[in-house]
């Protein structure tokens, strides 16, 4: 009778659990955000990428390296699936903040019927996913993304590489296009280069400079309660092989902005912000992390941070990004997340072996 019982409740708890879940509402999906309210929008793809067709695959479902050109819109997870000459993607976001996709514009998306609308799905991690049928891989993708905070239309584009699925998975050679990408920066045929340009502001005596010397970068002040939140962040410059993690720490103290930046790497022991040296805060030889000011928002911030992971001391200029539209919650930085998982995991073990004593008692 027990276990009987015992099993009732625990159905009982799943059912009510159920039905708190958050379901999407449709809302006035009429209204497309302007260009102004619009970041700048990241490059996607190599240059001369080739589209590759459901035909040129093997039947299968395969994790596969997204690209998307919002900060925004940010892809933690993409499982492509081929069958029959026909490919589709269930992407997971790395928030819930839109409630729908549409693979079109976002004028396009505004003008259609509700019925075309896909809305967002939670995983069993209760994470957003949306699934919708792909016309290529390793080609640029229209779509447009319903913004359950503003309630208007986003243009995003987003691309599937061909390159990280298995070699057995393609009928096709795929071009090496790291190689072509060498090729045109060896003829110095790359375009105009819009991070050069901002740097070219920048004096070069200003990294010659003391640190005594220099004056304290001016954090912004934004309008939330002193806490701790997540920003999306976006670096560029430097060879590519470092990064920083995104989203990332927010700290509001006193009302103003500062940035706990969490880098791949382990060799860089200081950085530059505005005139200002930031000193290395990770002492037992783990990822090199750094709190520094944040001066702006959905505009790019020169940086320098100094690598030693070429022997010499080495300092390397970048930019970085953050977006106002991105502020979260603490929870949706991958160390807190991880952090939130080990909480849940030690739940389940401690629930299971409740559950699994009652369960023993009742047969006894």
């Amino acid at each position: 009778m027990r276990k009987g019982k015992t099993m009732k409740m625990f159905l009982a708890v799943l059912v009510l659990a159920a039905a708190l879940l958050p379901m999407p509402v449709l809302a006035d999906t009429g209204d497309v955000a302007s260009a102004g309210e619009i970041a700048n929008a990241r490059e996607i793809g190599k240059y001369g990428m080739l589209p590759v067709y459901g035909q040129d695959i093997a039947d299968g479902t395969y994790h596969v390296t997204s690209q998307s050109s919002s900060a925004f819109f940010r892809i933690t997870d993409a499982q492509m699936t081929a069958e029959d000459g026909e490919l589709s993607v269930t992407i997971t976001l790395s928030s819930h903040s839109y409630l729908y996709v549409y693979p079109g514009t976002a004028e396009e998306a505004a003008a259609a019927d509700t019925s075309a609308y896909i809305p967002f799905v939670d995983d069993a991690d209760g994470r957003a996913t949306f699934t919708f049928p792909l016309k290529a891989m390793d080609t640029q993708v229209r779509c447009a993304a319903y913004s359950k905070n503003t309630e208007k239309w986003y243009d995003r584009l987003l691309l599937f590489e061909a390159s990280s699925l298995p070699r057995e998975a393609l009928y096709v050679d795929l071009p090496n296009y790291d190689l072509i990408e060498k090729g045109l920066e060896a003829l110095g045929d790359t375009g105009f280069d819009v991070d050069t340009a901002v740097n070219e502001g920048w004096k070069s005596e200003e990294k010659t400079l003391e640190s005594a010397a220099y004056e304290p970068a001016e954090a912004l002040s934004v309008d939330l309660p002193d806490g701790e939140y997540s920003i999306e962040v976006n670096m560029t410059g430097g060879s590519g092989r470092a990064s920083v993690s995104s989203p990332t720490l927010l700290l509001v103290q006193e009302g103003k902005a500062y940035a706990k930046l969490f880098w791949s790497s382990t060799y860089y022991d200081y950085m530059i912000v505005g005139g200002m040296r930031y000193e290395n805060r990770t002492t037992d030889g783990g990822n090199s992390t750094f709190i520094i000011p944040i001066s702006a928002m959905d505009s790019v911030i020169p940086i320098i941070a100094d690598t030693t992971a070429m022997g010499d001391p080495l300092e390397i200029e970048y930019t970085l990004t953050f977006y106002r539209e991105s502020i979260g919650d603490k929870g949706m930085i991958p160390q807190e997340a991880a952090k939130k998982v080990l909480v849940i995991a030690l739940f389940i073990i401690i629930g299971g072996g409740i559950l699994n004593w009652y369960v023993k008692r009742g047969r006894r």
